[in-house]
């Protein structure tokens, strides 16, 4: 469960930046934004490596 806390954390992290593009249109947070989406890509392509190594093992 340690990863799915992982993907919250950056969800999560990522709250004020979206507010700040979205609603202030303020460019850096957009920025920020797209890079704390290619982690949540990034986070979520291992787990989902590490879910298909786990049920061919078993």
């Amino acid at each position: 469960m340690s990863k799915f806390s992982e993907v919250s954390e950056l969800i999560n992290s990522l709250k004020d930046d979206f507010e700040k593009f979205y609603e202030k249109g303020n460019q850096a947070a957009g920025t920020r934004v797209r890079k704390g989406m290619q982690d949540l890509k990034n986070m979520s392509q291992d787990i989902r490596k590490e879910v298909q190594d786990k049920k061919n093992q078993g």
